[in-house]
């Protein structure tokens, strides 16, 4: 098992309860609501939104989960000083650095989506205030303060908005037939069955 293997299989300990409560009830509201009211039902719509709703709920459990390491540490206030310290491809830094990093990329693919972006500059903002709001809750309830994951998270949003924008770039240049429900649906499941069949490997492994 790879270092981003062990990475993942890691926050799926934490957060696998929180997946299955939110998935079912979140989709059982909002199923009820569609039939209810006899609204659309765009399958890779809702999904994209249920996905959105867990990454949120995930992310805060996993920012905001008592890590027992973290009293090694101490707050950080140097730029660089932590992204440093580790050997490059260790377990500890596909964790602390790459993992900060990608942490940040789907919430910047999705204030793009949902605050429908046209600037980077907005999004830098967003990003920012972000980052700063999650450190700063951290050294609140114990954590540490490091300007280092500020850095890293930035990074991340930014590569987020910037794959929002290029998709933006190329949608008019894909043939109808892709970008049709149907494809779009296709695609849906292809992406949810990897993903699933990814996560299943890591926790059976």
């Amino acid at each position: 098992m790879t270092p981003f293997d062990h990475t993942i299989r890691g926050v799926m300990e934490i957060t696998w309860p929180m997946i299955v409560i939110s998935v079912l009830l979140l989709s059982s509201i909002r199923l009820t609501d569609i039939f209810k009211n006899k609204k659309e039902f765009v399958f890779y719509k809702e999904v994209f939104t249920l996905i959105f709703m867990i990454y949120v709920l995930c992310f805060f459990q996993v920012v905001t989960f008592e890590d027992p390491s973290v009293g090694h540490h101490s707050n950080n206030l140097i730029p660089f000083k932590e992204i440093l310290r580790y050997t490059f491809g260790s377990r500890l830094f596909i964790k602390n650095v790459l993992g900060n990093l990608v942490m940040f990329v789907p919430y910047g693919i999705f204030i793009s989506v949902f605050a429908k972006l046209d600037s980077k500059w907005q999004a830098l903002a967003l990003v920012v205030f972000a980052s700063v709001t999650v450190e700063t809750t951290q050294l609140a309830i114990g954590r540490v303060f490091d300007v280092d994951d500020i850095f890293l998270n930035v990074i991340g949003g930014m590569v987020g908005y910037f794959l929002y924008y290029l998709v933006l770039k190329i949608g008019d240049r894909v043939p109808k037939w892709l970008r049709s429900s149907i494809a779009l649906n296709t695609f849906t499941c292809l992406i949810l069955g990897g993903m699933i069949f990814y996560i299943w490997r890591i926790i059976a492994g």
